[in-house]
């Protein structure tokens, strides 16, 4: 059997009003070094997004996210993030910020199936 190695995850949030600090639970982020493996999921609620707020369209809110999407699969549209490693790119995408789009801090685990654990807290946080 294969030994676990750590990996992090982060929580995708949306925080519609900044001002207000509330915020609803799209997606996962996880990362693990040993593993090489960095990917994301999300789903955006449309209930929800639309229960906290009128004025994001979930056009734009896609949008975001696949920006996202771009930089943490190190696509070229991911820009200059996204020609950085792995770790640099997690880095970037869980650091703290005041925008729509947020991740919660970095939470440690081992595992040896990293797309296991992230399918598995994103049925968790974001689909339960």
């Amino acid at each position: 059997m294969e030994d676990r190695v750590t990996f992090e995850y982060a929580i995708i949030r949306v925080v519609p009003k900044v001002e207000r600090e509330e915020f609803f639970n799209v997606g996962v982020i996880l990362f693990s070094k040993p593993k090489k493996y960095l990917d994301m999921k999300y789903h955006i609620d449309v209930k929800k997004l639309n229960a906290f707020n009128s004025e994001i369209t979930l056009e734009d809110l896609e949008e975001y996210l696949n920006a996202w999407e771009e930089v943490c699969k190190g696509e070229p549209h991911g820009g200059t993030i996204g020609r950085l490693d792995l770790a640099s790119r997690f880095r970037w995408l869980t650091a703290c910020r005041s925008t729509i789009i947020q991740s919660s801090q970095p939470h440690p685990g081992l595992t040896n199936n990293p797309l296991q654990v992230l399918n598995e807290l994103f049925h968790e946080f974001v689909i339960a």
